[in-house]
């Protein structure tokens, strides 16, 4: 039986997963969604890392994902439990010695985000993050996650990520087509130059699909651990 662990991004906590967790238990498979320490100012990787790794236990055919700034625990949780799969929904993948704060700079966040913003009339970047954030996601749920929005440590942004590299298993990379945080041309650049992933799924959402479509997102994720039955493995 194949384990999901569910890594949130910044901001976020583990109950943003819940409906993804209900839908990959309904599809047959476990799945946890921890609380990482973010909000924590003396919190690290490792402490982050921890975290997943406990929730994970003794779990065998462990699928690791992360959302957005989630991707910089996913590659470190994966190595530690020998994940069979990694999977960044439109994930910040990292590289050694970068930390969070220099990674938008580096794939070129502002360009591609004030490129947009240009096109969409300012929607892409907006201030508000019903419109940034939630703007495809039901308004209770969007309200729910603005109300147990949690401080991000500003230490951990600024912490190198500790990986010499990322670790070779296979990954996948789902891109948020509709969203207006991380633009889809970013997370494609990031997927090709980063994971090597040239044709990354897609779903037709915001940055939160987790919240917007969790079912179609278990779908996918479920997916995944179907392809490796047929074939045997996890392609990389």
């Amino acid at each position: 039986m194949t384990t999901f662990a569910l890594v949130h991004g910044s901001g976020d906590d583990g109950a943003a997963w819940r409906l993804v967790v209900s839908a990959l238990r309904e599809r047959g498979h476990q799945a946890t969604a921890p609380d990482l320490p973010t909000d924590r100012e003396d919190a690290t990787w490792a402490d982050c890392v921890a975290t997943v790794v406990d929730a994970v236990g003794a779990a065998e055919d462990v699928v690791v994902v992360g959302q957005s700034a989630g991707g910089f625990v996913v590659p470190l949780v994966a190595d530690r439990v020998g994940a069979v799969l990694q999977v960044y929904v439109a994930g910040m993948v990292p590289a050694a010695g970068e930390s969070a704060g220099e990674w938008f700079g580096n794939v070129g966040w502002s360009d591609a985000v004030a490129a947009a913003a240009k096109a969409d009339g300012g929607l892409t970047g907006s201030a508000d993050p019903m419109v940034a954030f939630y703007h495809d996601v039901p308004e209770d749920l969007a309200h729910e996650a603005m109300a147990r929005e949690r401080a991000t440590s500003e230490a951990l942004g600024e912490a190198p990520w500790p990986g010499a590299a990322l670790p070779s298993i296979p990954a996948r990379y789902v891109v948020t087509t509709r969203d207006r945080f991380l633009p889809p041309p970013v997370q494609r650049q990031v997927a090709a130059q980063r994971l090597g992933i040239t044709a990354p799924d897609t779903i037709d959402s915001g940055h939160c699909p987790h919240l917007s479509r969790p079912e179609e997102l278990a779908g996918i994720l479920s997916g995944y651990v179907r392809e490796a039955g047929t074939s045997g493995a996890f392609p990389a």
